[in-house]
């Protein structure tokens, strides 16, 4: 009898989600993954066992749509025990050069689409006494890069909800991970993966010469994402998963740069904290 972990990833047809897919089958899990458009899944993945894995066509910015494959998923294979959050896509531009609707397709996917997926599982998990969340979120989401702003704004919602839920659900035996990495060698720097606002307000060079940095970083950035894949799986079976973790060591070192700047400007503005304070 197989006892593994059944899985359920969103946005799976390309990078870091395609490759915990296929990393998962090789291993023996069963895998609900879902896609924009399932042909794009299927082929990305392959040859496959119809009780191993299926393929979800779903649209994350509809509530309905992602209950449904959730329920298909649990007709399918009888449970879900992992979820893991990673669609999303990178947003570049000044805050200014953002229109409504840029600003507003970022949140849907990479936070509503977020909170909706969590609730959709968190009865089941709630019956079964039992689950683990991953959210992916994004270095991003601690020490920010110019140019990123609404983007680094998804991402420390991302955080910000992850560390609370660990809390929220803890009492059913449900354990939450929120996931950080750097950059890795993914689709992520790709155009399918990045947009930047269409207007572009003369003057802010210093973001024109970020966004260019990055679009030519494809291809060389340091994370192997075979290798995160495996660190999201054994996370699945750590009985005591940590709420929090930085991936790749551009990522740790952000993280540990970000921590010193905020305690020394702690530090530095204490008299300005305690001053507020009655007497």
């Amino acid at each position: 009898m197989n006892t593994k972990k059944v899985w359920f990833i969103t946005g799976a047809s390309k990078g870091l989600g395609l490759s915990l897919a296929k990393k998962l089958l090789e291993n023996g899990y069963k895998v609900a993954a879902t896609s924009r458009k399932s042909k794009s899944l299927i082929d990305a993945v392959g040859n496959f066992d119809e009780q191993q894995f299926l393929p979800l066509e779903v649209d994350l910015t509809s509530e309905k749509s992602i209950s449904k494959a959730v329920e298909k998923a649990i007709a399918h294979f009888g449970k879900i025990d992992v979820l893991v959050n990673n669609a999303g896509y990178g947003i570049g531009g000044a805050v200014e050069e953002l229109n409504q609707r840029e600003i507003k397709d970022s949140f849907d996917i990479n936070v509503l689409a977020v909170i909706k997926t969590m609730q959709s599982v968190m009865s089941y998990f709630r019956d079964q006494k039992s689950g683990n969340i991953i959210n992916i979120s994004s270095i991003a989401g601690l020490a920010p890069g110019i140019g990123w702003a609404m983007y680094a704004a998804t991402k420390y919602a991302v955080m910000g909800i992850s560390e609370v839920m660990a809390e929220d659900v803890k009492e059913f035996g449900v354990k939450v991970t929120v996931v950080a990495p750097g950059a890795f060698r993914t689709e992520f720097l790709q155009d399918s993966s990045l947009v930047f606002a269409k207007e572009k307000i003369e003057g802010y060079n210093a973001i024109r010469t970020s966004h260019e940095k990055y679009t030519t970083m494809n291809g060389t950035q340091i994370g192997n994402p075979e290798k995160l894949a495996l660190v999201l799986i054994d996370l699945a079976e750590n009985p005591n998963p940590p709420v929090r973790i930085y991936v790749g060591s551009d990522a740790y070192t952000r993280a540990k740069e970000k921590i010193r700047l905020l305690s020394e400007e702690l530090e530095r503005n204490k008299d300005i904290s305690y001053s507020t304070d009655f007497n």
